[in-house]
């Protein structure tokens, strides 16, 4: 399996939504989850399309600032965004950067804060 393979197999297995967007805000890929959890805005037919438009004015602007934040440090590379209480979940906006460290793009993550209801090494 090539490197990259490993890494999209890594991203789509995730159970929470993760929507990766380069710097222009053009969502360019989203894993199974986030494709299932944005259905009713669109779903996978959301990549192409700027993520500016799926949020109002203020989470714009904080976006843009955060996106400014990472350009400013190679050491600028995750920041806590929001807490959705009814679902218990975390959810952060994290740098992408290529091999010299340069900002390429971001992605929005989900961490749900529930334990674990399954049994350890249930087959």
């Amino acid at each position: 399996m090539e490197g990259t393979n490993y890494f999209k197999s890594v991203v789509d297995q995730d159970r929470a939504a993760i929507v990766i967007c380069n710097l222009k805000h053009e969502i360019v890929y989203m894993n199974p989850s986030a494709v299932l959890r944005y259905a009713k805005r669109g779903g996978a037919a959301l990549v192409g399309r700027s993520i500016l438009d799926c949020h109002n004015a203020q989470s714009v602007q904080r976006m843009k600032e955060v996106i400014a934040w990472f350009a400013e440090s190679k050491e600028h590379n995750l920041i806590f965004t929001s807490r959705v209480e009814k679902e218990n979940m975390d959810v952060y906006m994290v740098a992408l950067r290529d091999e010299e460290g340069t900002l390429t793009g971001y992605y929005e993550k989900h961490e749900y804060r529930d334990q674990e209801t399954g049994k350890p090494y249930d087959f």
